[in-house]
């Protein structure tokens, strides 16, 4: 392998901004921003989403009323094709 041609893959925290939580991970991204977690610095990259703010992994993703949506495209389209 070549040497010098690869990023460094380093320990890297991702903040999500809409709920404040942390993940500590690695990763080749890195950031100007640092964090101090549990006594150690790292680079830190804020997320403006993540699983613990998304509606789908929250349960509070909104419901969609189909039969509404259908009911609305029968009315509108009902005397089309005659």
């Amino acid at each position: 392998m070549k040497s010098d041609i690869h990023p460094t893959y380093e320990a890297v925290v991702f903040r999500d901004l809409a709920s404040g939580a942390t993940f500590l991970t690695r990763s080749t991204v890195s950031s100007g921003k640092t964090i101090d977690l549990d006594g150690v610095t790292y680079p830190v990259i804020d997320v403006e989403i993540s699983s613990e703010s998304h509606p789908f992994y929250t349960g509070k993703q909104r419901i969609m009323d189909s039969a509404g949506r259908v009911e609305k495209f029968n009315q509108r389209f009902k005397g089309f094709g005659k």
